[in-house]
């Protein structure tokens, strides 16, 4: 397993509008189980909700998603995250990744760009969105042929089928947002995502 998720099933992927929401929703998806927490660069707040959870909050590893260009990974690192990700890969922000020094999952998904990655010297992936581009079906075909390299699924993966997911040899995580999607998060269900983070979490027992 990959550092730093040797210890989570499942990454939950956040999209959070508001900061004040940063803390409640981190410490119900800890109490879960899950403190790996991908926050992602879609609202303006975003980078702000990271540096809190971060500050406040020493047991989370809270990290930054939909990191697009270089000038993100700096915002990001600035800001306390602990690990980025990406949808795609290119060479500057591969340059980037590298250089700030924290775990960094580029995507990919085709052969193709496996095989960039791989030569940038990435060998954990993210595959997004992985039930447009085959899921499981094209995971567990991939296993084979790439040997060494991990993909951590995101985009339509759910506690049904991330089962299937954590069985494949090359999968040793899950991104979702099932556990904690907009709605839950706009509403303060609070309650709802610990039990979903519980169940999340459950997972690695079956993995």
């Amino acid at each position: 397993m990959p550092q730093p998720f040797d210890h989570t099933p499942v990454i939950p992927v956040l999209t959070i509008e508001r900061v004040e929401d940063a803390i409640p929703l981190a410490t119900a998806l800890i109490e879960g189980g899950l403190n790996a927490l991908e926050v992602t660069l879609r609202t303006p707040n975003a980078l702000a909700v990271i540096e809190k959870i971060a500050r406040e909050l020493p047991d989370a590893l809270v990290g930054a998603g939909t990191v697009l260009r270089p000038a993100d990974v700096t915002a990001a690192k600035n800001a306390g995250a602990k690990f980025l990700v990406s949808p795609g890969l290119t060479q500057s922000l591969a340059a980037a990744g590298i250089a700030s020094g924290l775990p960094f999952l580029p995507g990919a998904v085709t052969p193709t760009e496996v095989l960039t990655a791989r030569e940038f010297g990435f060998s954990f992936l993210k595959f997004f969105p992985a039930k447009e581009f085959g899921g499981v079906a094209m995971l567990k075909a991939w296993a084979p042929v790439f040997a060494g390299i991990v993909f951590c699924p995101t985009g339509g993966v759910t506690l049904e089928n991330a089962v299937e997911y954590l069985a494949l040899p090359n999968v040793p995580v899950v991104g979702g947002t099932w556990i904690a999607n907009a709605e839950a998060i706009r509403n303060k269900d609070w309650s709802g995502i610990l039990e979903r983070a519980k169940q999340a979490f459950k997972l690695r027992e079956a993995h």
